[in-house]
């Protein structure tokens, strides 16, 4: 059971020591609860919803089972247009269903900086395509963190405020890894 996590430097690990990261935590917490599913890192540092799109086909290998998508938080730092996000991860999307892939769709809530209407506009994008594709669905990546506070959350994230550090990331895995687990049992070997 091969599945793809394609994502940003959240999903990459960055700044983290090797082994620390995302992927390679969620891979011994699956681990530890008995599956022997693998989980192949696509993240890339910096890569918005385009970036993510442009090199989905090579990261699909025909041993792909299934698909973690963590995409948009570059977008959302750029304040780009939320409709150009939701068309790019609605073709990842559409790519996906067309090979037959369950996915899990993980989100990030939009800031409150560029105005009520961009967020709201950015905040819909994943539940509105998590519905249109039958994904599973993490509306906040963060979520495991237990808070949106930067001063709650100092002693989880690593010095720039916008990456988790090790400890962190354990956090987000024990709330992703029961979803990752429902993603491996849509998937067919």
């Amino acid at each position: 059971m091969t599945v793809v996590a394609l994502g940003d430097s959240l999903t990459a690990g960055y700044g983290l020591p090797e082994g620390e990261g995302l992927v390679p935590q969620l891979q011994g917490w699956l681990r530890a609860q008995g599956s022997d599913a693998v989980v192949v890192n696509a993240g890339v540092s910096g890569d918005t919803t385009a970036g993510g799109l442009a090199r989905l086909d090579w990261s699909l290998t025909p041993e792909t089972d299934a698909l973690i998508v963590t995409l948009g938080g570059n977008d959302l730092l750029r304040g780009l247009d939320p409709a150009t996000t939701r068309a790019n991860l609605d073709a990842i999307l559409a790519k996906a269903q067309a090979r037959n892939l369950p996915v899990l769709l993980i989100g990030l809530p939009g800031p409150a900086n560029f105005g009520p209407e961009w967020k709201a506009e950015f905040d819909a994008i994943y539940p509105d395509l998590a519905a249109k594709y039958d994904t599973l669905l993490v509306p906040d990546f963060m979520a495991g963190l237990g808070s949106h506070d930067p001063a709650a959350l100092r002693g989880l994230m690593q010095g720039d405020g916008i990456h988790p550090n090790a400890e962190g990331v354990g956090k987000i895995v024990a709330t992703l890894g029961p979803e990752v687990l429902a993603l491996i049992a849509r998937a067919k070997p």
